[in-house]
């Protein structure tokens, strides 16, 4: 049997063992299971089959009734829920210990799919009197992925409690992050409004404490950028490597071939509109086989030649099986290079000489790869980030990559190490472009946006559904700051 009180599960309370006696001419339930105990007050039954119960009940101390249900359980519980669901209880004490004078209206790890509001985390509300603050916190368990990705949570659920609660005064979101893990937040949030009221925790269950992160004091961005020269030197070595099998040349690496380093490596990678085919490291060309693994090319262009055959006819706008998986894969670095073919079609102020691909900027925590990195010809900075398909983390990805070129241009990186040779970068904020098809940007895109500072300046660039016949802008929208 499972216990569930106004909706959330009650993961401490699995199989209990329970008791009912009468008390002042009510009838009591107590419900107990290892160091998990619930005592309520039976008000009346709302619905009774063999499958569930469903009680209205009264919590000793509390004025306002709530629901209890109990519901036979046929199949194990999900581990990761229960999981979730114990942090939910041990993050309501936490709650409770930090801010003792504040109530703790709600706490629930269930997903709300509707408002993305996800249920990898426990969200709620507490309040003292009229003022209240929306809370989001992240189990030890989850991902550093998914941990990063909580500041969105977060803003999302500021935004619909202040929504949902006309009659308190939200004032903010408090974010609770397990210890050492809030870099990532941290220097995203340098990107977001001054006035953003988000209050920020790292907690430790072992040592039982919590402490109040400032993301001024989390340290600079340890970001470095890959030399130009070292990307173009590996380039020229797989060119001069790549004409026995066909490769060489800027002839040949027209009509949607492209060689690209791989980040972290010294590997480069050559692709048919996007798509990796082969690719040479230390002298040694390998071809992808019909499973996609690279196999050795030996001395046999005839191996790689096939492949870019299979590829012409396969990847292309109108290919005899639209289902077909060299169809359908890396559709964003397809359009990444249907992108670079023509910068110009997302904005006629792009300088086509310096628009790059696949921009490596190693940080603290990962290898980041920025989609495209060009600029204006007034020497204008533009960060473009590409997506074909709706992702909530559109937003957050792209300002971090804002942040990173932001920070190297302020360094002088840039022209050192050899990126814009023959433009003068202009002194000015770069330019954040979010580029997708028209119906696949997220809907909550618009309310993240909200947040973003206003120094920010984010232009959003719609694009036609059917791109893979040719690219054309059907709206864009400007945030200027």
């Amino acid at each position: 049997m499972e216990v569930r009180e106004d909706g959330e599960l009650l993961a401490g309370l699995v199989n209990p063992e329970h008791e009912l006696r009468e008390q002042g001419g009510r009838l009591v339930l107590s419900l107990w299971s290892g160091d998990a105990t619930l005592v309520r007050r039976i008000e009346a039954v709302i619905e009774q089959s063999d499958e569930r119960i469903e009680l209205a009940v009264q919590k000793f101390g509390k004025a306002r009734p709530g629901r209890l249900e109990l519901r036979a359980r046929e199949a194990p519980l999900d581990p990761g829920r229960l999981t979730r669901e114990q942090f939910r209880a041990r993050f309501r004490e936490l709650l409770a210990g930090r801010f003792p004078d504040e109530d703790i209206l709600s706490l629930t790890t269930a997903p709300d799919l509707k408002r993305s509001l996800s249920g990898n985390y426990a969200r709620g509300l507490q309040a003292r009197g009229r003022e209240a603050r929306a809370v989001v916190g992240v189990p030890p368990t989850e991902s550093a992925a998914s941990t990063d990705a909580a500041l969105v949570c977060a803003l999302l659920w500021l935004d619909w409690t202040r929504e949902r609660n006309p009659k308190k005064h939200v004032a903010g979101v408090r974010l609770f992050l397990p210890e050492g893990r809030s870099a990532v937040t941290c220097h995203r949030l340098q990107a977001l409004s001054r006035d953003l009221p988000l209050e920020l925790y790292e907690f430790d269950w072992a040592r039982e404490s919590v402490r109040q992160v400032d993301p001024r004091d989390a340290g600079n961005l340890d970001s470095h950028l890959v030399p130009r020269r070292e990307i173009e030197r590996l380039q020229a070595e797989a060119a001069r490597a790549g004409e026995a099998f066909g490769l060489g040349g800027s002839e040949s690496l027209a009509g949607g071939l492209a060689a690209v380093v791989v980040p972290g490596t010294r590997a480069v990678s050559w692709r048919f509109r996007g798509l990796e085919f082969a690719r040479y490291e230390a002298g040694l060309m390998r071809v992808a086989d019909d499973t996609g693994n690279l196999v050795p090319a030996g001395a046999q262009p005839v191996l790689v030649s096939a492949r870019i055959e299979e590829l012409r006819r396969f990847r292309q706008p109108e290919p005899p099986d639209a289902r077909h998986p060299l169809y359908r894969a890396q559709a964003e670095r397809w359009l990444e290079s249907m992108i670079l073919e023509d910068p110009g079609r997302i904005e006629p102020r792009l300088d086509p000489r310096f628009v790059y691909s696949q921009v490596p900027a190693f940080s603290f925590t990962d290898r980041a790869v920025l989609d495209l990195l060009g600029a204006t010809r007034d020497g204008r900075l533009v960060v473009l980030e590409l997506k074909v398909d709706e992702d909530l983390q559109l937003l957050p990805q792209a300002l971090d990559y804002w942040l990173r070129v932001r920070w190297h241009r302020e360094q002088g990186d840039l022209e050192s190490l050899g990126y814009f040779r023959g433009l003068p970068l202009a002194d000015r904020l770069p330019l954040l472009y979010l580029v997708a098809p028209g119906l696949r940007f997220h809907p909550a895109t618009e309310t993240l946006l909200r947040f973003v500072s206003r120094e920010v300046e984010v232009v959003r660039v719609g694009l036609n559904e059917n791109w893979r016949q040719g690219v054309r802008v059907i709206f864009r929208q400007e945030r200027r700051g």
